[in-house]
């Protein structure tokens, strides 16, 4: 035998639990190495403790009645104990079955259901329902007929049962020498990555109880058993809060995937147990109904394993829940970020005006701009800092016509200057999209767009929107508002011209009409941006969908 502790049917009132200590729990007590063990059967140490005095343990063969009887490593311990229940009484209930023959039945088992009997649990559990559609079963002995592998109550997905007592024992020995592969899909929190930055890696770390709590299990040296956890990143939200993780273990550790993943940072989304503080931080940072986490989010994905009795290679592979895929949905969406853009006085800020009575978030450069310049803030702290009190003066914002006639005197001037601005506009953009994730479309108005490199899918916008209006129309537009013909040709010898702009544009609005026809396009655009954030949607689902569809 190994580290692992075995399950010994041969009593007919109750049953032997057989292990070996590992030499890396010397100096551990007898009723505290027995409660790691048997954690999972739900006795607790006083129960065991009653147990040992009254003589139902032995060590090395030889019985003890001392529970602090102190180990040294090595020994062999068995234990005898009553298994709650009595005989299993077969219960009606729904089995998903992916694969059957006269030996196994694969199934696919849903969150919320567990494996099988324990003193918290003598009823409704896999278990129960196997021995009522497979009465068969009932002749193999035990609390457990035909479990040669758990996966946690709260875990869905695929588990291999033996349907006899032969196959039974050769799946146990496939399982014990690790000849069975097991796949598992997880949506963790953040996105992990290795120490060489790549997008997948492998986690070597101990497992044993929590020495500070002893009902959870934690990454400890002392008295760890080994772990293999191997991982890699299928995909990640938009906003890296949150990824798809494909795992793959080597050893079969109570939580282990749980355990390790929150080891490196990044636990399991819904996982209260090991990730509590990032599960209540996604919640509160997100808004998001904690109903789209009601659990650990993992899923037993695929199973390999060699049949018993054929030799033949089995596979299997099962997609996730609707709870899964619902989470990852709603992980995936994204707000549709719009930029609006048009030469000097084309109706741009008409337009997004009318976007956002649309019930549109809507972001204005121009109004962030005034907002810096005002005294004491960012800008006009850079400004005065960089260019002296004439720029931003005391009692007053920035003096926007200081600072245009020097644009114009000086192009130097001009590259400090948006030097100094637009990371503070960018900085207030990014803001602006993080704050509106749960929008459908949201648009900012910015002058730049194009010229600072946006276009569609990049970092500041998903697409450009130009408004195009006749040359006539505008600079009588901008005149009105004092602007003369020298002014007008500067600021726009620092754009792209009105052509350059339009063809990086996804849409174009014609602006050559009255403020109602500027109104019906606005209807007509939203339309095709609502349409178009549903066909982004749709493809993203289908990505996401094929990652755990694919082999």
């Amino acid at each position: 035998m190994t580290h692992e502790a075995i399950f010994d049917e041969s009593a007919t009132s109750g049953g032997v639990w057989n292990a070996v200590v590992p030499e890396g729990m010397a100096g551990e007590r007898l009723d505290v190495f027995l409660a790691g063990e048997l954690r999972e059967s739900g006795l607790s140490r006083s129960k065991l403790q009653g147990l040992i005095k009254a003589g139902k343990a032995t060590v090395d063969g030889c019985v003890t009645t001392k529970p602090r009887l102190v180990l040294e490593g090595g020994e062999s311990v068995s234990l005898l104990v009553d298994l709650p229940g009595g005989d299993l009484t077969p219960e009606e209930g729904d089995l998903d079955v992916v694969y059957e023959d006269e030996s196994l039945v694969v199934l696919n088992k849903p969150a919320g259901l567990t494996v099988h009997p324990a003193p918290t649990q003598t009823e409704n559990t896999l278990v129960h329902r196997l021995v009522h559609h497979y009465p068969g079963m009932l002749d193999m002995e035990g609390e457990r007929p035909g479990i040669v592998h758990r996966i946690d109550k709260d875990t869905s997905g695929l588990i291999l049962v033996a349907l006899d007592e032969g196959t039974r024992l050769d799946l146990s020995e496939d399982f014990a020498e690790r000849r069975v592969e097991k796949h598992y899909l997880a949506v963790v929190h953040g996105v992990p990555c290795s120490t060489s930055r790549a997008s997948h890696g492998e986690i070597e770390a101990p497992i044993g109880r929590d020495p500070r709590h002893k009902t959870r299990m934690a990454v400890t040296e002392k008295g760890g058993r080994e772990a293999r956890t191997a991982w890699e990143v299928l995909w990640s939200s938009p906003d890296r809060r949150a990824s798809l993780v494909r795992v793959r273990i080597f050893t079969g550790r109570t939580h282990q995937i749980r355990v390790h993943m929150a080891h490196i940072g990044h636990p399991l989304m819904g996982d209260e147990v090991y990730g509590a503080r990032q599960h209540k931080q996604w919640l509160r940072e997100t808004g998001c109904d904690p109903a789209l986490a009601p659990r650990q989010m993992l899923h037993a994905w695929r199973l390999g394993f060699e049949h018993p009795e054929t030799g033949e290679r089995l596979d299997f592979m099962q997609a996730p829940p609707e709870d899964f895929r619902r989470l990852m949905f709603h992980l995936a969406r994204t707000t549709l970020r719009v930029g609006i853009v048009g030469m000097p006085g084309c109706g741009k800020s008409a337009l997004s005006a009318m976007l956002e009575r649309r019930g549109v978030p809507l972001f204005s450069a121009d109004a962030v701009v005034r907002e810096l310049y005002a005294e004491g803030e960012d800008g006009w702290v850079l400004i005065r800092r960089r260019f002296g009190a004439e720029f931003a003066p005391d009692g007053g914002p920035v003096n926007k016509a200081r600072v245009l006639a020097s644009m114009r005197e000086s192009a130097e001037f001009r590259k400090e200057l948006e030097g100094i601005v637009h990371p503070l506009v960018d900085h207030r953009l990014n803001a602006f999209w993080d704050a509106h994730t749960g929008a459908t479309v949201a648009v900012a108005e910015v002058p730049l767009l194009v010229e600072g490199g946006a276009d569609v899918q990049n970092e500041q916008a998903d697409i450009a929107v130009g408004v195009r209006c006749p040359e006539d129309v505008r600079r009588g537009r901008l005149m009105a508002r004092g602007w003369d013909d020298a002014t007008i040709a500067l600021i726009e010898s620092w754009q792209w011209s009105e052509a350059d702009k339009l063809s990086r544009c996804a849409e174009v609005v014609d602006n050559s009409g009255t403020l109602d026809d500027l109104d019906r396009e606005a209807d007509a655009l939203l339309a095709r941006l609502e349409g178009e954030h549903a066909r982004r949607e749709a493809e993203v689902r289908a990505r996401i969908a094929a990652l755990w569809g694919a082999g």
